[in-house]
Protein backbone atom coordinates (compact mmCIF):
# COMPACT_ATOMS: atom_id res chain seq x y z
CA UNK A 1 0.00 0.00 0.00
CA UNK A 2 0.82 3.29 -0.80
CA UNK A 3 2.61 4.76 2.29
CA UNK A 4 1.33 8.61 1.37
CA UNK A 5 -2.44 6.99 1.33
CA UNK A 6 -1.93 4.62 4.44
CA UNK A 7 -1.35 7.92 6.14
CA UNK A 8 -4.12 9.65 4.88
CA UNK A 9 -6.26 6.69 5.62
CA UNK A 10 -5.24 7.08 9.20
CA UNK A 11 -6.16 10.41 9.58
CA UNK A 12 -9.51 10.25 8.28
CA UNK A 13 -10.02 6.95 10.26
CA UNK A 14 -9.11 9.06 13.21
CA UNK A 15 -10.84 12.37 12.18
CA UNK A 16 -14.21 10.03 11.78
CA UNK A 17 -13.59 8.59 15.06
CA UNK A 18 -13.03 12.06 16.65
CA UNK A 19 -16.25 13.22 14.96
CA UNK A 20 -17.97 9.87 15.85
CA UNK A 21 -16.65 10.39 20.13
CA UNK A 22 -17.89 14.20 19.39
CA UNK A 23 -21.34 13.34 18.35
CA UNK A 24 -22.51 10.53 21.30
CA UNK A 25 -21.42 12.91 23.84
CA UNK A 26 -17.95 12.08 24.79
CA UNK A 27 -16.48 15.60 24.82
CA UNK A 28 -19.72 16.55 26.76
CA UNK A 29 -19.33 13.97 29.07
CA UNK A 30 -15.70 15.62 29.78
CA UNK A 31 -17.14 19.03 30.26
CA UNK A 32 -19.84 18.06 32.55
CA UNK A 33 -17.55 15.86 34.84
CA UNK A 34 -15.01 18.96 35.26
CA UNK A 35 -17.98 20.96 35.88
CA UNK A 36 -19.36 18.45 39.06
CA UNK A 37 -15.83 18.26 40.15
CA UNK A 38 -15.80 22.43 40.64
CA UNK A 39 -19.29 22.29 42.14
CA UNK A 40 -18.37 19.63 44.52
CA UNK A 41 -14.98 21.50 45.57
CA UNK A 42 -17.35 24.71 46.28
CA UNK A 43 -19.38 22.59 48.40
CA UNK A 44 -16.68 20.97 50.35
CA UNK A 45 -14.83 24.83 50.90
CA UNK A 46 -18.10 26.01 52.30
CA UNK A 47 -18.52 23.07 54.57
CA UNK A 48 -14.96 23.81 55.72
CA UNK A 49 -15.67 27.48 56.15
CA UNK A 50 -18.77 26.72 58.57
CA UNK A 51 -16.61 23.81 60.38
CA UNK A 52 -13.87 26.49 60.66
CA UNK A 53 -15.93 29.28 62.52
CA UNK A 54 -17.18 26.16 65.18
CA UNK A 55 -14.57 26.14 67.64
CA UNK A 56 -15.13 30.40 68.61
CA UNK A 57 -18.40 29.59 67.97
CA UNK A 58 -18.57 27.09 71.33
CA UNK A 59 -16.14 28.87 73.11
CA UNK A 60 -17.79 32.17 72.90
CA UNK A 61 -21.35 30.48 73.98
CA UNK A 62 -19.38 28.66 76.65
CA UNK A 63 -18.41 32.05 78.29
CA UNK A 64 -22.16 32.61 78.57
CA UNK A 65 -24.26 29.43 79.13
CA UNK A 66 -21.24 26.81 80.87
CA UNK A 67 -24.39 24.77 81.50
CA UNK A 68 -25.62 24.18 78.34
CA UNK A 69 -22.79 21.76 78.20
CA UNK A 70 -24.93 18.30 76.37
CA UNK A 71 -25.40 21.00 73.46
CA UNK A 72 -22.07 22.43 73.26
CA UNK A 73 -20.80 18.95 73.36
CA UNK A 74 -23.53 17.72 70.64
CA UNK A 75 -22.23 20.37 68.03
CA UNK A 76 -18.53 19.47 68.70
CA UNK A 77 -19.16 15.89 68.76
CA UNK A 78 -20.83 16.61 65.35
CA UNK A 79 -18.07 18.93 63.92
CA UNK A 80 -15.45 15.83 64.64
CA UNK A 81 -17.68 13.16 62.80
CA UNK A 82 -17.97 15.88 59.80
CA UNK A 83 -14.35 17.00 60.12
CA UNK A 84 -13.28 13.10 60.14
CA UNK A 85 -15.06 11.68 57.58
CA UNK A 86 -12.55 11.40 54.32
CA UNK A 87 -13.67 13.49 51.19
CA UNK A 88 -12.02 11.65 48.45
CA UNK A 89 -13.17 12.08 44.56
CA UNK A 90 -14.76 8.40 44.97
CA UNK A 91 -17.83 9.97 47.16
CA UNK A 92 -18.94 11.35 43.92
CA UNK A 93 -19.22 7.95 42.40
CA UNK A 94 -20.36 6.00 45.57
CA UNK A 95 -24.40 6.97 46.61
CA UNK A 96 -23.64 5.19 50.06
CA UNK A 97 -20.08 7.23 50.88
CA UNK A 98 -22.53 10.10 49.49
CA UNK A 99 -25.32 9.37 51.99
CA UNK A 100 -22.92 9.08 54.86
CA UNK A 101 -21.80 12.73 53.79
CA UNK A 102 -24.74 14.05 53.74
CA UNK A 103 -25.90 12.65 57.10
CA UNK A 104 -23.06 13.84 59.13
CA UNK A 105 -23.27 17.51 57.32
CA UNK A 106 -27.13 17.07 58.27
CA UNK A 107 -26.11 16.25 62.05
CA UNK A 108 -23.52 19.62 62.59
CA UNK A 109 -26.64 21.63 60.75
CA UNK A 110 -29.08 19.96 63.74
CA UNK A 111 -26.44 20.79 66.24
CA UNK A 112 -25.78 24.12 65.33
CA UNK A 113 -29.38 24.79 64.89
CA UNK A 114 -29.99 23.75 68.78
CA UNK A 115 -27.15 25.60 69.87
CA UNK A 116 -29.06 28.65 68.85
CA UNK A 117 -32.51 28.29 70.11
CA UNK A 118 -30.04 27.44 73.18
CA UNK A 119 -28.27 31.08 72.82
CA UNK A 120 -31.34 32.60 72.19
CA UNK A 121 -31.84 32.54 76.21
CA UNK A 122 -28.88 34.45 76.65
CA UNK A 123 -29.59 38.29 76.09
CA UNK A 124 -25.63 38.72 77.57
CA UNK A 125 -24.48 36.18 74.72
CA UNK A 126 -26.49 38.04 72.32
CA UNK A 127 -25.38 41.27 73.18
CA UNK A 128 -21.48 40.00 72.80
CA UNK A 129 -19.76 41.40 69.66
CA UNK A 130 -18.08 38.55 68.80
CA UNK A 131 -21.18 36.06 68.84
CA UNK A 132 -22.70 38.55 66.71
CA UNK A 133 -19.55 38.46 64.28
CA UNK A 134 -19.53 34.78 64.44
CA UNK A 135 -23.52 34.86 64.18
CA UNK A 136 -23.35 37.23 60.81
CA UNK A 137 -20.41 34.75 59.32
CA UNK A 138 -22.31 31.85 60.10
CA UNK A 139 -25.50 33.03 58.68
CA UNK A 140 -23.53 33.99 55.58
CA UNK A 141 -21.91 30.86 55.05
CA UNK A 142 -24.80 28.76 55.73
CA UNK A 143 -26.16 31.09 52.53
CA UNK A 144 -22.62 29.87 50.42
CA UNK A 145 -23.19 26.56 51.48
CA UNK A 146 -27.18 26.67 49.88
CA UNK A 147 -26.13 27.93 46.58
CA UNK A 148 -22.84 25.84 46.19
CA UNK A 149 -25.01 22.90 46.28
CA UNK A 150 -27.91 24.54 44.41
CA UNK A 151 -25.52 24.45 41.49
CA UNK A 152 -24.03 21.26 42.43
CA UNK A 153 -27.21 19.54 42.06
CA UNK A 154 -27.67 21.85 38.55
CA UNK A 155 -24.61 20.22 37.33
CA UNK A 156 -25.11 16.71 38.23
CA UNK A 157 -28.78 16.87 36.97
CA UNK A 158 -27.55 17.79 33.53
CA UNK A 159 -24.47 15.06 33.70
CA UNK A 160 -27.27 12.37 34.69
CA UNK A 161 -29.68 13.02 32.09
CA UNK A 162 -26.57 13.07 29.70
CA UNK A 163 -26.03 9.58 30.96
CA UNK A 164 -29.49 8.10 30.35
CA UNK A 165 -30.49 9.41 27.79
CA UNK A 166 -29.95 8.11 24.18
CA UNK A 167 -27.57 7.98 22.47
CA UNK A 168 -25.37 9.46 24.70
CA UNK A 169 -26.14 6.68 27.23
CA UNK A 170 -24.75 4.09 25.45
CA UNK A 171 -21.07 6.31 24.89
CA UNK A 172 -21.60 6.26 28.63
CA UNK A 173 -21.89 2.57 29.21
CA UNK A 174 -18.40 2.14 26.78
CA UNK A 175 -16.56 4.43 28.90
CA UNK A 176 -17.70 4.13 32.49
CA UNK A 177 -19.53 7.25 32.94
CA UNK A 178 -21.82 5.87 35.82
CA UNK A 179 -25.11 8.19 37.03
CA UNK A 180 -23.52 10.00 39.79
CA UNK A 181 -25.41 10.64 43.10
CA UNK A 182 -26.43 13.78 44.43
CA UNK A 183 -28.49 15.45 48.03
CA UNK A 184 -31.76 14.05 48.68
CA UNK A 185 -34.95 16.03 49.30
CA UNK A 186 -35.19 15.07 52.48
CA UNK A 187 -31.73 16.61 52.96
CA UNK A 188 -32.26 19.70 51.14
CA UNK A 189 -35.66 20.10 53.42
CA UNK A 190 -32.97 20.06 56.53
CA UNK A 191 -30.46 22.42 54.96
CA UNK A 192 -33.23 25.03 54.20
CA UNK A 193 -34.42 25.45 57.64
CA UNK A 194 -31.06 24.83 59.63
CA UNK A 195 -29.89 26.26 61.52
CA UNK A 196 -31.89 29.45 62.69
CA UNK A 197 -29.37 32.17 63.52
CA UNK A 198 -31.45 35.04 62.97
CA UNK A 199 -31.69 37.40 66.60
CA UNK A 200 -33.75 39.71 67.00
CA UNK A 201 -31.78 43.01 67.52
Amino acid sequence: MNPRFSAIAKSLTISVLLLTLSACGYNDFQTKDETIKAAWGEVVNQYQRRSDLIPNLVNTVKGYASHERETLEAVTKARSAATSFQITPEVLNNPAAFQKFQQVQGQLSSALSRLMVVSEKYPDLKADSSFRDLQSQLEGTENRITVARQRYIVAVQEYNVLARQFPTNLTAKMFGYEVKPSFTVENEKAISTAPAVNFGK
